[in-house]
């Protein structure tokens, strides 16, 4: 039942990628091609061992997928369905980061922290529908609301409201 649902959900991701990106022709093709589905497939498959305490089968299977996808996600992050990781290469997300349904994400987004307190929440909380442009940076225990759309490269260390537009460095809000 399990496997089932885990092939449906890789289904959805790569018709939710067929639908944002312009150059995906086929749900096929997707699946074999896309590296954000490979990344996103085998964050699945770590953060099931990192749920069960396995940290080093976790850790490995996320190392692994680094080195084929350059898509750093940690085992112990938490990923909703249907999120594009666009382009990919460079995205680094944190151990104690979350993200909601429908999100996208171009390459060199990092998700991380601020401070290297390891007993506490350190990294971004992104709701759903959240758009994160190349380059950006979100640090810490912080809550990206729903619609928000963070611009590239712009480094974001507060939490944002809803339907919301961020730019710049520091990110501030411009709609």
């Amino acid at each position: 039942m399990k496997i089932i649902k885990t092939l449906k959900n890789i289904y959805y991701d790569a018709k939710n990628i067929c639908k944002k990106d312009p150059a995906a022709k086929n749900v096929i093709s997707t699946i074999l091609l896309y590296p954000s589905i490979h990344a996103i497939f085998l964050h699945r498959i770590a953060h099931f061992f990192y749920n069960k305490h396995l940290f080093f089968i976790a850790r490995l299977i996320s190392q692994i997928s680094r080195f084929f996808t350059g898509i750093e996600i940690h085992p112990g992050a938490k990923i909703g369905n249907r999120v594009l990781i666009d382009h990919g290469m460079g995205v680094v997300i944190g151990e104690t980061a979350e993200i909601g349904d429908d999100c996208t994400i171009y390459h060199n987004v990092t998700l991380g922290c601020k401070v290297a307190n390891i007993n506490c929440k350190r990294h971004p909380t992104i709701k759903n529908n959240v758009v994160i442009g190349c380059g950006a940076k979100v640090l810490g225990n912080i809550t990206i609301e729903d619609n928000v759309i963070i611009g590239a490269n712009a480094v974001v260390l507060k939490d944002i409201k809803k339907d919301s537009v961020v730019v710049g460095v520091p990110g501030r809000i411009i709609n």
